[in-house]
């Protein structure tokens, strides 16, 4: 109950926090990243590093990345196909070889064609991504965010001794 009472009050604060739009969509997208594509990747230590290091949203980023980790997993077969059509294409097999004699490289685990997929996939959407949580952020904050924080659940969310005592151990 306290998880999801924490992963509620984390959406909630990360949709009406300080933040620009901007900020939150560029989370969200940096969190897509890490959400559609496998967890054991470099790639995924460098956009977790940008999440901390930029100036985006972290919880943002944590919500794009539960956002897009069901997506990813369903539409692995799909980026297995368009990594082994990457993989197999006669006129990057130069590149291919030629990126895995730098060092470090390997580690980007290229070479499984769901990694090179999924990671392609993202970098093809991250724009879309972006505009489109920007323009969803902005329309909530506009027109429902004031609703919610005022609707009876919330309310009676804020009132209930469960919340009380959760704001015990998490003070703001």
């Amino acid at each position: 109950m306290l998880t999801l009472l924490k992963l509620l009050q984390s959406l909630f604060k990360t949709l009406h926090s300080d933040g620009t739009p901007g900020q939150v969509a560029a989370g969200i997208m940096l969190g897509a990243g890490i959400g559609l594509t496998p967890l054991l990747s470099a790639h995924n230590l460098v956009l977790f590093a940008a999440i901390v290091l930029l100036n985006v949203s972290f919880g943002g980023g944590m919500l794009g990345l539960a956002l897009f980790t069901p997506f990813g997993f369903i539409l692995d077969p799909l980026f297995d196909r368009i990594g082994l059509a990457l993989l197999r294409q006669p006129a990057l097999a130069g590149l291919w070889t030629d990126w895995y004699t730098i060092p470090l490289v390997p580690y980007t685990n290229f070479n499984n064609s769901v990694t090179l997929g999924s990671f392609t996939s993202w970098l093809v959407l991250t724009i879309p991504i972006y505009f489109a949580a920007r323009v969803a952020i902005a329309r909530y904050r506009a027109t429902y965010g004031a609703r919610v924080m005022n609707s009876r659940f919330m309310k009676g969310l804020k009132a209930s001794k469960v919340y009380n005592v959760y704001s015990w151990f998490n003070p703001e």
